[in-house]
């Protein structure tokens, strides 16, 4: 993440000053940048000089003191709040009083990070999503004292980067992992109830997705959530996470591996079918107590698409969004929603929120609580308008 966020900078004409306290990753990270700029020259985006050109903005550094002067530090360790707290004290310390101190968790709470240092107003979140210098989504974070000024900055710098920058309210996950976390879990249900990964991500990529949720998983990692989970001490004994727990207990972490929800040939990103893990998936649902059943492809398309309606109407009633266009934009630039259907929420409001609210009523009786409409929801249906009427959180 820390590559491409420097790569990004760096292509925009931003000179960078590059801390990590191992120098072999720095070494290695340096190495990565200077080859997917001369593989940029090769394939004609840029010019031989323009890599030169960015490759010269980048300096590696070797202690906090040499970023005493920066405009703007972007921190991009892994996710532990008490690492965060403490580099986020010692930029505090280190830094001029105007600077601005960014962190690039995925989920944290800025106010969390923020109440560490003694300008609350100049700290904030700038999530990048993976490859940072290739995806165009930038989720900025407002934090309960983060300035106008700073957001203001926040959006000429995602502008500067040719991102698509939407501001997010502080919760976990913000907007789009807030919203990821209820469809996979929706994901994971359906394998415990009967489907196996294939049927899952086959159903939403013939919809419109990218790739499905396990593909997903395969691509980014299955062992980041499975490592999060051991560091944290919480969550491991989750049903939920049985097989996802399961497979990088058998070191099947995804396709950097070549073995995860699916296989994968050597040097290939093609995702076969592996019965190994149908008879996994199986046998922890059977253990867990579940009677499989057979699952359609409108039954997964519908909770899907419902558990992300569901969680964005309840991020837009608490006013995470300042807006259902957001919403959608988030969705469409980070996470392969299908851009013909325009969204997770315009999709909603095509359907007819009255309808929408009948359909979660009902999976609300035969699935259990968790499918509980949003306020939100019910208020829009009895005012005859749509979530692109909501601004601010306010009907």
């Amino acid at each position: 993440m820390g590559r491409g966020i420097v790569i990004s900078l760096a292509s925009a004409g931003i000179p960078v000053l590059w801390l990590d306290s191992n120098t072999q990753v720095l070494a290695a990270g340096l190495k990565v940048a200077e080859d997917t700029w001369a593989q940029q020259v090769v394939k004609g985006r840029i010019s031989q000089a323009q890599a030169g050109q960015n490759l010269a903005r980048v300096q590696a550094v070797d202690s906090y003191a040499a970023l005493a002067d920066v405009d703007l530090v972007i921190e991009a360790v892994y996710e532990n709040l008490e690492l965060k707290q403490e580099i986020f004290r010692t930029l505090d310390a280190t830094l001029k009083p105007a600077a601005i101190l960014a962190s690039n968790t995925s989920a944290l709470d800025i106010d969390a990070i923020a109440q560490v240092t003694g300008r609350p107003g100049q700290v904030l979140g700038l999530h990048f999503f993976s490859p940072a210098h290739i995806m165009k989504l930038l989720e900025i974070v407002r934090g309960a004292h983060t300035s106008p000024t700073v957001l203001d900055a926040a959006r000429v710098l995602g502008q500067r980067l040719g991102k698509v920058a939407v501001v997010a309210g502080n919760c976990h996950g913000f907007i789009g992992n807030r919203m990821l976390k209820t469809y996979t879990n929706e994901a994971r249900k359906m394998l415990l109830e009967g489907a196996l990964p294939r049927q899952v991500d086959g159903a939403l990529q013939d919809f419109g997705f990218a790739m499905g949720p396990f593909r997903m998983y395969d691509v980014v990692g299955v062992d980041l959530e499975w490592r999060a989970r051991q560091l944290a001490g919480q969550g491991m004994d989750n049903p939920l996470v049985q097989v996802d727990n399961a497979l990088c207990e058998l070191g099947r972490f995804g396709q950097k591996v070549g073995r995860g929800f699916y296989r994968y040939a050597q040097g290939s990103r093609e995702a076969e079918v592996d019965v190994e893990v149908d008879g996994l998936v199986k046998e922890i649902s059977s253990g867990l107590g579940y009677r499989r059943r057979s699952i359609s492809d409108p039954e997964i398309v519908e909770r899907s698409l419902l558990a992300l309606v569901n969680e964005g109407a309840k991020i837009l009633q608490e006013n995470i969004a300042a807006n259902s266009h957001d919403v959608d934009l988030v969705y469409l630039n980070g996470y392969g929603f299908p851009a013909a259907v325009g969204g997770p929420m315009t999709w909603a409001d095509g359907q007819g929120l009255a309808q929408v609210l009948d359909r979660l009523e009902r999976l609300q009786r035969m699935l259990g609580e968790h499918w509980q409409p949003a306020a939100l929801i019910g208020r829009l249906v009895a005012a005859g308008k749509g979530f692109a009427d909501v601004v601010e959180g306010r009907v």
